[in-house]
């Protein structure tokens, strides 16, 4: 009786180790999806900060151009685009990118707002 029980078990710790691995990986997949996010909604927040801030500078005549053209040109030299320029009051201004290259999990996007110190 103990031969028959042990031949019905045979080679189930290698299922079992096989199914572990399976899950590990996938937990790693999954894992390394939520760092790519991560990063890209850094660099499209970064995108958006730097945009403002040189459209801002523009608006209050510190470097020559128009505000929202300079600010779609910063974006672009951080592989983003300008979805939104917006001028608000005290010569503030708020953009909106979004980057160019897309992840499974979708396009990451920044909003910023900048203008003169209070």
């Amino acid at each position: 009786m103990r031969q028959g029980a042990d031949s019905r078990e045979r080679g189930s710790g290698t299922v079992l180790a096989a199914g572990l691995a399976l899950v590990v990986m996938m937990a790693m997949a999954l894992l390394l999806l939520l760092a790519q996010s991560a990063v890209m909604a850094s660099r499209a927040a970064a995108a958006a900060d730097l945009a403002a801030l040189a459209g801002a500078d523009a608006l209050r005549g510190v470097t020559d151009g128009d505000p929202c053209t300079v600010a779609a040109e910063v974006a672009a030299r951080h592989a983003s685009a300008l979805l939104s320029c917006s001028e608000g009051e005290g010569h503030t201004l708020e953009v909106h990118t979004e980057l160019t290259e897309r992840t499974i999990v979708g396009t990451a996007t920044g909003r910023a707002r900048a203008g003169p110190p209070p």
